[in-house]
């Protein structure tokens, strides 16, 4: 089975709305696996895993985001790190090196 791995970063108003748990529920209904994060600077963080079309569920899905949200960009790169996931969780404190 073909697999999809992106990491993202969504800008805007994404903090302190439910943006994190938004994106866990969604991503967890798809199927995927992987995390999200709030960063230091304001954005959020994200690594997704999975069906080649659950990932692009999920990535239109935060390009809305939450009902408080107010998203501004969502940048998407193939996610070329080692690490494998088990579910879908959200992180606290930062390992992003970005």
């Amino acid at each position: 089975m073909t697999q999809r791995a992106v990491e993202a970063l969504v800008s805007g108003v994404v903090q302190g709305v439910w943006f994190r748990d938004f994106t866990r529920t969604t991503a967890l209904g798809l199927g995927l696996s992987g995390y999200v994060e709030n960063l230091p600077d304001g954005r959020v963080h994200l690594v997704a895993s999975g069906d080649p079309a659950a990932v692009q569920a999920l990535l239109d899905a935060v390009h809305q985001g939450p009902p408080r949200a107010r998203v501004d960009g969502v940048e998407v790169l193939d996610y070329t790190g080692t690490e494998r996931f088990d579910g879908f969780r959200v992180r606290t404190g930062s390992g992003f090196s970005g």
